[in-house]
């Protein structure tokens, strides 16, 4: 006998209403996501600067934006690797100002493509250093970074003589002067280290492995995940890219001050911070990274444009970042629920 047909399910039956329903839930998803709420906060930002001042969204203003991302953008990179894994670097700074005074020392004896490297591994040396004595030694990643950062600036003063380097071989300002298809080199350099970093933290076992650090390192370690190399590199990957920054900074002035970076630490965390990361680890993106960069640097400049006194925009951003914080964490809850 001929089996009786089953009865049509509801998606078989109207399809175009499960569809959409479909279409719904993907949306509902994707504009929930921590980085589409801080665009938009950032979106925010942009219009009330640009009715705020008539010369905020002209283009050589955008285009100064931008510029004023890449040093701070560069450090936050590898603060996020840092901050991710639930630890905290408050030497970036005192490390750009070091291997900003080992590079200005270097290129008067060597070609600049070795004195940028020897700057490099030297930024990379010292988050080494800072890596194994958290990781390995178990010490408080606030007090080790927090020591570092005290060394760091007193050799910066002892290998400097106490002054600023000149004599800067002028062709270097080309890193940041040249243009890579219509973009200044720079910021063309900023989106490769952005796209490279958020390739690397979303797409293979080590940026998994970092996320599972952050998140719960005892599981990550009897997940037999190796925990201690995936605890240092972060560190490594910091002073790397505060070298790295701090070169495209001396690339401007043609000039390496031993006081540079000073404070540097703040901006990055902050931009970290706003853009979603936990400092307890485990939570945040890279791309969220470079939307706090870019709200940090839009309010610095936005404040410049109106004419506020350089006295009162501490005061201005800091508030500015408490209140997109706290909005967020109330955002945050509300979508948890």
């Amino acid at each position: 006998m001929l089996e009786r047909a089953k009865p049509a399910t509801m998606a078989e039956q109207s399809p175009s209403r499960a569809a959409p329903n479909g279409a719904a839930s993907i949306a509902t998803r994707i504009f929930t996501r921590l980085e589409f709420r801080m665009l938009g906060l950032a979106l925010l930002i942009a219009v009330a600067l640009s009715l705020a001042s008539p010369y905020f969204l002209t283009k050589t203003n955008v285009f100064n934006i931008l510029d004023q991302s890449v040093v701070i953008g560069l450090v936050a990179i590898g603060m996020t690797f840092v901050i991710l894994t639930g630890g905290i670097d408050l030497s970036v700074g005192s490390v750009a100002g070091l291997t900003g005074i080992v590079l200005g020392l270097t290129l008067k004896d060597y070609p600049i493509p070795v004195a940028i490297l020897t700057a490099v591994l030297a930024g990379a040396g010292i988050g080494l250093i800072s890596g194994i004595l958290v990781a390995y030694f178990g010490l408080a990643a606030f007090v080790v970074t927090l020591g570092v950062m005290a060394i760091g600036r007193s050799l910066a003063y002892i290998l400097s003589g106490q002054t600023a380097i000149s004599g800067i071989p002028s062709n270097l300002s080309d890193i940041v002067y040249a243009s890579i298809l219509g973009i200044p080199s720079n910021v063309f350099f900023l989106g490769v280290m952005y796209l490279l970093a958020w390739l690397y933290l979303t797409y293979t076992k080590g940026g998994r492995t970092i996320y599972a650090i952050g998140s719960n390192k005892e599981a990550a370690r009897a997940a037999g995940l190796n925990v201690l190399f995936y605890s240092i590199l972060p560190y490594v990957v910091s002073g790397a890219f505060s070298a790295v920054a701090i070169t495209f900074s001396i690339a401007q002035i043609l000039s390496a001050d031993p006081l540079a970076g000073n404070l540097m630490e703040l901006d990055a965390i902050a931009a970290v911070v706003i853009g979603g990361a936990s400092l307890y680890g485990g939570r945040g993106s890279i791309i969220g990274t470079l939307i706090g960069v870019l709200i940090m640097v839009m309010i610095r400049n936005g404040l410049n444009l109106m004419g506020v006194s350089p006295f009162w925009q501490g005061s201005a951003i800091g508030s500015i970042i408490i209140l997109a914080l706290l909005v967020e964490r109330l955002v945050s809850s509300r979508t948890d629920r």
